[in-house]
Protein backbone atom coordinates (compact mmCIF):
# COMPACT_ATOMS: atom_id res chain seq x y z
CA UNK A 1 0.00 0.00 0.00
CA UNK A 2 2.75 2.22 0.89
CA UNK A 3 4.55 1.66 -2.09
CA UNK A 4 1.55 2.11 -4.34
CA UNK A 5 1.51 5.18 -2.68
CA UNK A 6 5.03 6.22 -3.25
CA UNK A 7 4.87 5.20 -6.38
CA UNK A 8 1.60 7.43 -7.78
CA UNK A 9 3.24 10.33 -5.93
CA UNK A 10 6.67 9.73 -8.08
CA UNK A 11 4.16 9.34 -11.36
CA UNK A 12 2.79 12.59 -10.63
CA UNK A 13 6.02 14.63 -9.75
CA UNK A 14 7.53 13.03 -12.86
CA UNK A 15 4.64 13.74 -15.00
CA UNK A 16 4.13 16.86 -13.75
CA UNK A 17 7.81 17.70 -14.37
CA UNK A 18 7.70 16.57 -18.30
CA UNK A 19 4.92 18.64 -18.09
CA UNK A 20 6.33 21.86 -17.63
CA UNK A 21 9.45 20.97 -19.59
CA UNK A 22 7.53 20.19 -22.72
CA UNK A 23 5.87 23.31 -22.42
CA UNK A 24 8.77 25.62 -22.21
CA UNK A 25 10.09 23.82 -25.09
CA UNK A 26 7.21 24.09 -27.17
CA UNK A 27 7.06 27.99 -26.43
CA UNK A 28 10.44 27.97 -27.58
CA UNK A 29 9.57 26.07 -30.62
CA UNK A 30 6.72 28.55 -31.12
CA UNK A 31 8.49 31.57 -30.86
CA UNK A 32 11.23 30.34 -33.25
CA UNK A 33 8.39 28.84 -35.70
CA UNK A 34 6.63 32.21 -36.06
CA UNK A 35 9.73 34.53 -36.66
CA UNK A 36 10.83 32.06 -39.45
CA UNK A 37 7.30 31.54 -40.91
CA UNK A 38 7.32 35.91 -40.89
CA UNK A 39 11.04 36.34 -41.58
CA UNK A 40 12.28 33.42 -44.16
CA UNK A 41 10.96 35.32 -46.82
CA UNK A 42 13.13 38.58 -46.89
CA UNK A 43 15.91 36.24 -46.47
CA UNK A 44 18.60 36.16 -49.36
CA UNK A 45 22.25 36.94 -50.29
CA UNK A 46 21.13 40.48 -50.97
CA UNK A 47 19.57 41.28 -47.75
CA UNK A 48 22.90 39.58 -45.77
CA UNK A 49 25.36 41.58 -47.73
CA UNK A 50 23.96 45.16 -49.01
CA UNK A 51 22.70 48.38 -47.05
CA UNK A 52 19.84 49.58 -45.97
CA UNK A 53 17.97 51.74 -48.93
CA UNK A 54 14.68 54.03 -49.44
CA UNK A 55 14.63 54.79 -45.70
CA UNK A 56 15.31 51.11 -44.53
CA UNK A 57 12.24 49.79 -46.29
CA UNK A 58 14.78 47.75 -48.81
CA UNK A 59 18.13 47.12 -49.15
CA UNK A 60 19.72 44.93 -46.70
CA UNK A 61 21.17 45.05 -42.69
CA UNK A 62 25.15 44.19 -43.83
CA UNK A 63 26.07 47.30 -41.80
CA UNK A 64 23.84 46.38 -38.71
CA UNK A 65 25.45 43.18 -39.14
CA UNK A 66 29.11 43.94 -38.98
CA UNK A 67 28.12 46.35 -36.32
CA UNK A 68 26.91 44.05 -33.76
CA UNK A 69 30.40 41.76 -34.45
CA UNK A 70 32.57 44.67 -33.63
CA UNK A 71 30.46 45.34 -30.76
CA UNK A 72 30.84 41.88 -29.55
CA UNK A 73 34.26 41.39 -29.92
CA UNK A 74 34.84 45.10 -28.56
CA UNK A 75 33.11 44.06 -24.73
CA UNK A 76 34.99 40.45 -25.51
CA UNK A 77 38.70 42.17 -25.59
CA UNK A 78 37.16 44.50 -21.91
CA UNK A 79 35.28 42.06 -20.20
CA UNK A 80 37.17 38.85 -20.16
CA UNK A 81 40.86 39.87 -19.01
CA UNK A 82 38.91 42.07 -16.37
CA UNK A 83 36.42 39.23 -15.84
CA UNK A 84 39.54 36.69 -15.20
CA UNK A 85 41.24 38.27 -13.54
CA UNK A 86 38.77 39.67 -11.06
CA UNK A 87 37.71 35.98 -10.57
CA UNK A 88 41.07 34.71 -9.99
CA UNK A 89 41.74 37.09 -7.52
CA UNK A 90 38.44 36.98 -5.98
CA UNK A 91 39.21 32.64 -5.50
CA UNK A 92 42.62 32.56 -4.90
CA UNK A 93 44.18 35.49 -3.39
CA UNK A 94 41.51 37.30 -1.60
CA UNK A 95 41.64 36.56 1.96
CA UNK A 96 38.42 34.86 3.22
CA UNK A 97 36.16 37.48 5.16
CA UNK A 98 33.50 40.00 4.89
CA UNK A 99 36.00 41.66 2.06
CA UNK A 100 35.27 39.05 -0.32
CA UNK A 101 31.98 38.43 0.87
CA UNK A 102 30.70 42.38 0.14
CA UNK A 103 32.91 41.78 -3.07
CA UNK A 104 30.24 39.13 -4.40
CA UNK A 105 26.93 40.69 -2.98
CA UNK A 106 28.46 43.87 -4.95
CA UNK A 107 28.97 41.55 -8.46
CA UNK A 108 25.56 39.76 -8.07
CA UNK A 109 23.96 43.37 -7.55
CA UNK A 110 25.93 44.60 -10.66
CA UNK A 111 24.77 41.98 -13.09
CA UNK A 112 20.88 42.38 -11.80
CA UNK A 113 21.22 46.24 -12.76
CA UNK A 114 18.86 46.96 -15.97
CA UNK A 115 20.58 47.48 -19.01
CA UNK A 116 18.98 50.80 -19.80
CA UNK A 117 21.43 51.84 -16.38
CA UNK A 118 24.33 51.04 -17.86
CA UNK A 119 23.63 52.73 -21.07
CA UNK A 120 23.09 55.81 -18.96
CA UNK A 121 26.40 55.61 -17.09
CA UNK A 122 27.96 55.01 -20.22
CA UNK A 123 27.02 57.26 -21.78
CA UNK A 124 28.10 60.04 -18.86
CA UNK A 125 31.37 58.44 -18.40
CA UNK A 126 32.91 56.93 -21.53
CA UNK A 127 30.92 59.73 -24.40
CA UNK A 128 30.69 62.43 -22.51
CA UNK A 129 33.50 62.36 -19.61
CA UNK A 130 35.95 60.51 -21.54
CA UNK A 131 35.40 62.20 -24.76
CA UNK A 132 35.11 59.33 -26.94
CA UNK A 133 31.96 60.54 -28.22
CA UNK A 134 28.60 58.01 -30.18
CA UNK A 135 31.65 55.34 -30.73
CA UNK A 136 32.17 51.96 -31.07
CA UNK A 137 34.45 52.16 -28.06
CA UNK A 138 32.11 53.64 -25.83
CA UNK A 139 29.37 51.09 -26.78
CA UNK A 140 32.01 48.10 -26.54
CA UNK A 141 33.41 49.11 -23.26
CA UNK A 142 29.37 50.08 -21.72
CA UNK A 143 28.49 46.57 -22.99
CA UNK A 144 31.85 45.01 -21.73
CA UNK A 145 30.58 46.54 -18.54
CA UNK A 146 27.21 44.80 -18.63
CA UNK A 147 28.66 41.45 -19.31
CA UNK A 148 31.45 41.47 -16.55
CA UNK A 149 29.60 40.43 -13.59
CA UNK A 150 29.15 36.73 -15.85
CA UNK A 151 32.36 36.44 -16.29
CA UNK A 152 33.71 37.14 -13.09
CA UNK A 153 30.53 34.45 -11.49
CA UNK A 154 31.56 31.52 -14.20
CA UNK A 155 35.40 31.95 -13.36
CA UNK A 156 34.98 32.07 -9.96
CA UNK A 157 32.65 28.95 -9.87
CA UNK A 158 35.32 26.97 -12.72
CA UNK A 159 37.88 27.47 -10.43
CA UNK A 160 35.80 26.26 -7.36
CA UNK A 161 35.44 23.31 -8.96
CA UNK A 162 39.21 22.52 -9.58
CA UNK A 163 39.94 20.32 -6.41
CA UNK A 164 42.50 21.63 -3.71
CA UNK A 165 44.85 18.46 -3.77
CA UNK A 166 45.74 19.74 -7.04
CA UNK A 167 46.75 22.80 -5.84
CA UNK A 168 48.50 21.19 -3.03
CA UNK A 169 50.41 19.03 -5.39
CA UNK A 170 51.43 21.69 -7.58
CA UNK A 171 53.06 24.12 -4.51
CA UNK A 172 54.74 20.52 -3.37
CA UNK A 173 56.58 20.08 -6.21
CA UNK A 174 57.98 23.77 -5.58
CA UNK A 175 55.73 25.79 -8.14
CA UNK A 176 54.52 29.30 -6.69
CA UNK A 177 51.07 30.26 -6.66
CA UNK A 178 51.33 31.85 -10.00
CA UNK A 179 52.66 29.16 -12.08
CA UNK A 180 50.05 26.80 -10.17
CA UNK A 181 47.12 28.89 -11.38
CA UNK A 182 48.74 29.98 -14.79
CA UNK A 183 49.89 26.16 -15.50
CA UNK A 184 47.44 23.77 -13.82
CA UNK A 185 44.18 25.57 -12.58
CA UNK A 186 43.28 27.97 -15.09
CA UNK A 187 43.62 25.66 -17.99
CA UNK A 188 41.49 22.90 -16.02
CA UNK A 189 38.65 25.40 -15.17
CA UNK A 190 39.45 26.77 -19.36
CA UNK A 191 36.62 25.29 -20.69
CA UNK A 192 33.81 27.06 -18.39
CA UNK A 193 35.45 30.13 -18.63
CA UNK A 194 35.03 29.99 -22.67
CA UNK A 195 31.39 29.22 -21.97
CA UNK A 196 31.00 32.05 -19.73
CA UNK A 197 32.18 34.37 -21.89
CA UNK A 198 30.98 32.99 -25.17
CA UNK A 199 27.34 33.37 -23.38
CA UNK A 200 27.78 36.48 -22.32
CA UNK A 201 28.55 37.40 -25.74
CA UNK A 202 25.37 36.04 -26.71
CA UNK A 203 23.36 38.28 -24.34
CA UNK A 204 25.32 41.68 -25.36
CA UNK A 205 24.57 40.55 -29.09
CA UNK A 206 21.25 41.28 -28.21
CA UNK A 207 20.97 43.81 -26.07
CA UNK A 208 19.41 47.46 -27.30
CA UNK A 209 19.39 49.84 -24.27
CA UNK A 210 23.24 50.62 -23.72
CA UNK A 211 23.67 51.20 -27.26
CA UNK A 212 21.22 53.14 -27.75
CA UNK A 213 22.76 55.96 -25.61
CA UNK A 214 26.52 55.37 -26.63
CA UNK A 215 27.01 54.25 -30.18
CA UNK A 216 23.75 53.15 -32.04
CA UNK A 217 23.13 54.92 -35.74
CA UNK A 218 19.73 55.14 -36.69
CA UNK A 219 20.41 55.36 -40.27
CA UNK A 220 24.41 54.16 -41.57
CA UNK A 221 24.68 52.44 -44.79
CA UNK A 222 28.15 52.65 -44.64
CA UNK A 223 31.02 51.18 -42.58
CA UNK A 224 32.80 52.31 -39.89
CA UNK A 225 36.36 53.29 -40.18
CA UNK A 226 37.72 53.41 -36.80
CA UNK A 227 36.26 52.63 -33.44
CA UNK A 228 35.50 56.28 -32.91
CA UNK A 229 32.61 56.20 -35.56
CA UNK A 230 28.67 54.88 -34.62
CA UNK A 231 27.85 52.02 -36.22
CA UNK A 232 24.79 50.50 -36.97
CA UNK A 233 23.52 47.56 -34.44
CA UNK A 234 21.10 44.30 -35.14
CA UNK A 235 18.97 44.91 -32.13
CA UNK A 236 18.89 48.80 -32.54
CA UNK A 237 18.23 48.40 -36.08
CA UNK A 238 15.31 46.00 -35.33
CA UNK A 239 13.51 47.98 -32.95
CA UNK A 240 13.71 51.45 -34.98
CA UNK A 241 11.89 49.95 -38.05
CA UNK A 242 9.86 48.05 -35.99
CA UNK A 243 8.37 51.26 -34.28
CA UNK A 244 8.86 54.22 -36.64
CA UNK A 245 8.75 54.43 -40.43
CA UNK A 246 6.26 55.76 -42.94
CA UNK A 247 5.91 52.27 -44.27
CA UNK A 248 5.30 49.73 -42.21
CA UNK A 249 3.77 47.48 -44.45
CA UNK A 250 7.49 47.42 -46.03
CA UNK A 251 9.10 47.49 -42.88
CA UNK A 252 7.66 45.09 -40.89
CA UNK A 253 8.95 41.99 -42.82
CA UNK A 254 12.43 43.33 -42.52
CA UNK A 255 12.27 43.35 -39.00
CA UNK A 256 11.09 39.69 -38.83
CA UNK A 257 13.91 39.06 -41.29
CA UNK A 258 16.59 41.15 -39.21
CA UNK A 259 14.83 39.13 -36.20
CA UNK A 260 15.61 35.85 -37.77
CA UNK A 261 19.64 36.90 -38.44
CA UNK A 262 19.53 37.94 -34.86
CA UNK A 263 18.01 34.44 -33.73
CA UNK A 264 20.52 32.62 -35.67
CA UNK A 265 23.85 34.23 -34.71
CA UNK A 266 22.74 34.32 -31.01
CA UNK A 267 21.74 30.67 -32.42
CA UNK A 268 25.58 30.44 -33.36
CA UNK A 269 27.42 31.86 -30.63
CA UNK A 270 26.28 29.14 -28.43
CA UNK A 271 26.84 26.51 -30.58
CA UNK A 272 30.20 27.65 -30.66
CA UNK A 273 30.28 28.04 -26.56
CA UNK A 274 29.13 24.47 -26.58
CA UNK A 275 32.21 23.22 -29.16
CA UNK A 276 35.31 26.09 -27.14
CA UNK A 277 33.77 23.77 -24.34
CA UNK A 278 34.09 20.14 -25.27
CA UNK A 279 37.96 21.52 -26.95
CA UNK A 280 39.07 22.63 -23.76
CA UNK A 281 37.38 19.24 -22.23
CA UNK A 282 39.29 16.93 -24.54
CA UNK A 283 42.89 18.94 -24.10
CA UNK A 284 42.74 19.10 -20.89
CA UNK A 285 42.05 14.98 -20.69
CA UNK A 286 44.96 14.60 -23.44
CA UNK A 287 47.17 16.78 -21.34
Amino acid sequence: MINNRKHFSQSIAFGTFRFLSLMVAGILFAILGFIIYKGIGVINWEFLTTAPTDGMTAGGIWPAIVGTFYLMVGSALFAFPVGVMSGIYMNEYAPRGWVVRFIRVMTNNLSGIPSIVFGLFGMALFVNYLGFGDSILAGSLTLGLLCVPLVIRTTEEALKAIPDNLREGSRALGATKLQTIWHVILPMAMPNVITGLILAMGRVSGETAPILFTCAAYFLPKLPNSVFDQCMALPYHLYVISTSGTNMDAQLPLAYGTALVLIVIILFVNLLANALRKYFEKKVKTN
